[in-house]
Formats: structure tokens, sequence, C-alpha cells
């Protein structure tokens, strides 16, 4: 098991890519902390994990809030004693050009994108230094390397994802912490699929634009990705920090 005796804390754990990396990293032999907004999405994953005969602990918590932030932190150390692994996931995507995003809108991308990102890693992280290292992995997207059009705040709180994973890189490496984040393209997640495709005028044609854009000729898969955030978690990658980790069968490519 790769993760056996390690702590992770996953935010954004009740659905999509942050339920498929937490369940995968308990088949690793990880304690596993989600936190999410929703209890009964909490529960769900956690009744799953129960009938592959695993455990995971889960916390309702909402990152933009910074109390909230603390107290997840909080309560990994009060339960496990440590926390090794961090995956900042919570994220959402509210489309809009510049000029049609209302403040508040573009406010509640960026307490949840970025804010969230930040506080967690600002409680985990002296966890991290005590225990003497860590992984954190941040859900950046392929828009916080490009832009795009139509969903301004998003690609814009994305790309302060995409700086501040280095940034952190750069202050924790001589300190035994990595930090790396991940790239996704279209990836079929309930934030995808129902948030965004569902609320299109012409949901077909969006699909197809999308799918124009993977030269793979398909979406991601949530359980991709949780593949590639256990890899980035894995002590044998101990190189590895400061790095954009595309997962979008090819769209940055081109």
């Amino acid at each position: 098991m790769k993760l056996a005796n390690k702590t992770a804390l996953i935010t954004g754990g009740g659905t999509g890519m942050g339920k498929e990396t937490a369940l995968l990293f308990a088949r690793e032999g990880a304690n596993v902390i989600i936190t999410g907004r929703r209890e009964e999405k909490l529960k769900e994953v956690a009744k799953e994990a129960e009938k592959e005969g695993l455990r995971l602990d889960y916390l309702v918590s909402d990152v933009s809030s910074e109390e909230d932030c603390k107290a997840a932190v909080d309560y990994a150390v009060g339960k496990y004693g440590r926390i090794d692994i961090l995956f900042n996931n919570a994220g959402v995507l509210y489309p809009g050009t510049t000029h049609e995003t209302d403040t508040g809108t573009w406010d509640r991308i960026f307490d949840t994108n970025v804010k969230g990102t930040y506080w967690m890693s600002k409680y985990a992280i002296p966890v991290m230094l005590r225990n003497g290292g860590g992984s954190i992995v941040n859900n950046s997207s392929v828009g916080g390397l490009n832009g795009f059009p139509g969903l301004a705040a998003y690609t814009a709180s994305k790309g302060a994802v995409t700086i501040l994973t280095k940034t952190m890189a750069l202050e924790y490496a001589d300190k035994g912490i990595k930090v790396n984040a991940i790239c996704p393209g279209t990836i079929e997640t309930p934030m995808v699929v129902d948030e965004f495709l569902g609320k299109v005028d012409d949901r077909a044609a969006a699909e197809n634009f999308l799918l124009s854009l993977h030269p793979i000729g398909r979406f991601g898969k949530p359980e991709e990705v949780a593949h590639t955030v256990l890899f980035l978690c894995d002590d044998n990658v101990g190189f590895m920090t400061g790095n954009m980790i595309s997962i979008d069968g090819g769209w940055n490519a081109k």
C-alpha cells in the first residue's frame, strides 16, 4: 500500500474527483478525511467506502470560511495526530465573460477556489513542518494555464492557484513539503455535467465543442484524476515539486 500510515485531508470530497481520490487513498492504506458543504454527499462516500471494507472520516466544512478551514485541519490533527497529504480539490465554476460577471459571483469563485486553497494550506503547512514534511496537491485547471472565453472569473481564479502552487513549492522545497497542481481538462464530474453543461442553452453544441478541444476524443474520468493525485503523493516521487500536471486528453499540447 503506497499510503500506509499516512493521513490525507481532501476538500470537496463528496463528489467527482475528490470522492474518487478519497476512495483510492483509502484503498492504498491512508487515513482519509473528506470535507464538503453537503453532509448527504459526504455520508454517501463514507458508506461506499464501508461497502469495500474501508473507512473514511468526513467533516461538513466550507473552504470559503477561514474558520472552517482551520477547524478541518484541527479535526484531522485531533483524530490522527498528523497530516501528510492535503488535496485542495474544492472548487466552483460559474460562467460569464468579464463584463457580464457580477462582483458577487467573482468573489464567490475566488473565495472558494483561491482563498480556500490558501487557508487550507496556511493551517496544514505548520502541521506538516512539525512532522517533517508532506505533500500538497492543488486542483487548478487547463483554464489555469490558458485563457478560455466565457469563464473569466473561473480561469482567473485557477491562474491564481497555478502561481500560488509554484510559490508554495519554492517556499517549502527544502523543508520536506512538495507542492504540485493538477490541471484537468473536461472531466465527467457533477460540476461539469450538471452545473455547467446542464445550464447552457444548447447542450449538444457545447458538448461537441468541448470534445473538439480534447485530441483524445473523450472527456476524462474522475478515477483518472485520482490516480494522478496518488502519483504526486507517492514518496517515490519525491523530486517532483512546483509542477502543473495536465490531465486534459491532449488539450494543452495543441
